[in-house]
C-alpha cells in the first residue's frame, strides 16, 4: 500500500476497525475512507454499490460485523446470520466489481469446530460440528472466507482472510448482556468494587480456556499481513497462549484491586471447552504479539474508566 492510496475501513467505529484506523494513521496513511452506519447501511446492497461507485477505494479492511457474546449470539440467531452475510456479501462483491487491489476479511476463531484438536490449525476449518450457541455467526464468517477464496479463484482477486482470536482493548463493548467475556468481567468486577460488594458471580464453571489478543496488536498484524500476505484460505492471528476463565477472572480481580470473592454459576453454559489458535504460520512470517495480557487488562481498564463508565 502506498501512503496516498485510498483505504476503506469498514467498521471503523468498532474495536477492531478503530485499532486499524489508529495503526494506519500512525504509519502515515492519510487517505482513509470510512462511513458511520448512520451514513451508510452496509446491509443495503444499492447503498454499498453507490458508495463504491463514488469513492473507488484501492484497499479494503472488512472489519464491520454484527458481534456479541454468548447471550447475544444465541438470542439473535437470525440477525447474526442475515446481517453478517449481507454486510460481507455487499463489500466483497463490490470490491471485485470496482477493482479493489486488495481486501482483508476479518473473521473469528468461532469458525472452528467445537471439539477440534488444540491448538486450532487453519486446516481444521469445516472438519467438525460448530459450537451451537454461535453457529449462525460462525457460518456467516465461514461463508466470507469461502467467498474471498472463490473470488480469488474465479476472478483473480487478491482477497485474504484473517482469523483473530478473542479480542479486547480500546473501544470495547461493555454491555452487561451482549459483551464478550473479558470486558464483561471488567465491568462486573469494577461495579462490584465501586458498590463494595463481597463477591462477583461469573457464568459457567470457569474451566474453559481462552486466548486473548489486544486489539492494537491485531491491527499491527493486519497491517503486516496486508503488506506481505497474498494467499488463499485463511491465517490465524493470536498469541498462541491461553488461560482458564477462572484464571482470567482472578487476574482481572487483581488488576482492579477488588477484594471480594469470585464465584461461578455452573447452571450457565460454558461454551467451547478450549479455543487456542495455532499461530505458527503467522510466527513463521515474522510477526508476534507485543502486549501481554496483564499489561493489556490495565490499558483496557483505563479506557473503560475514561470513556465508558466514569
Amino acid at each position: 500500500m502506498e501512503k496516498t492510496d485510498k483505504i476503506y475501513i469498514a467498521g471503523h467505529r468498532g474495536m477492531v476497525g478503530s485499532a486499524i484506523y489508529r495503526k494506519l494513521k500512525h504509519e502515515g496513511y492519510s487517505n482513509l475512507l470510512f462511513k458511520a452506519s448512520s451514513e451508510l447501511d452496509l446491509r443495503d446492497q444499492k447503498a454499498v454499490t453507490d458508495f463504491f461507485d463514488a469513492e473507488m477505494p484501492d484497499y479494503v479492511f472488512l472489519a464491520a460485523a454484527k458481534v456479541g457474546g454468548i447471550v447475544a449470539n444465541n438470542t439473535y440467531r437470525a440477525d447474526f446470520l442475515y446481517e453478517n452475510l449481507a454486510i460481507q456479501n455487499n463489500i466483497i462483491h463490490n470490491s471485485y466489481s470496482h477493482n479493489v487491489k486488495k481486501l482483508m476479511f476479518l473473521g473469528s476463531s468461532c469458525i472452528y469446530p467445537k471439539m477440534a484438536a488444540q491448538p486450532l490449525k487453519e486446516e481444521y476449518l469445516l472438519t467438525g460440528t460448530l459450537e451451537p450457541t454461535n453457529e449462525p455467526y460462525a457460518i456467516a464468517k465461514i461463508a466470507g472466507i469461502k467467498m474471498c477464496d472463490a473470488y480469488r479463484e474465479q476472478y483473480g482477486c487478491n482477497f485474504i482472510s484473517v482469523m483473530p482470536t478473542n479480542l479486547y482493548g480500546y473501544n470495547d463493548n461493555y454491555h452487561p448482556e451482549n459483551s464478550h467475556v473479558l470486558p464483561a468481567l471488567i465491568r462486573k468486577i469494577h461495579e462490584a468494587k465501586v458498590n463494595n460488594e463481597s463477591s462477583v458471580t461469573v457464568w459457567g464453571s470457569g474451566s474453559p480456556k481462552r486466548e486473548f489478543l489486544f486489539a492494537d496488536d491485531l491491527a499491527d498484524a493486519c497491517f503486516f499481513l496486508m503488506q506481505t500476505y497474498n494467499e488463499p484460505n485463511l491465517i490465524n492471528i493470536g498469541t498462541g497462549e491461553d488461560l482458564s476463565i477462572k484464571e482470567l477472572a482472578i487476574l482481572i480481580k487483581q488488576k482492579l484491586d477488588f477484594q471480594g470473592e469470585i464465584k461461578f454459576d455452573t447452571s450457565k453454559p460454558d461454551g467451547t471447552p478450549r479455543k487456542l489458535m495455532d499461530v505458527s504460520k503467522l510466527h513463521h512470517l515474522g510477526w508476534r504479539h507485543k502486549v501481554d495480557l496483564s499489561e493489556g487488562i490495565v490499558l483496557a481498564y483505563k479506557d473503560f474508566e475514561n470513556k465508558i463508565f466514569v
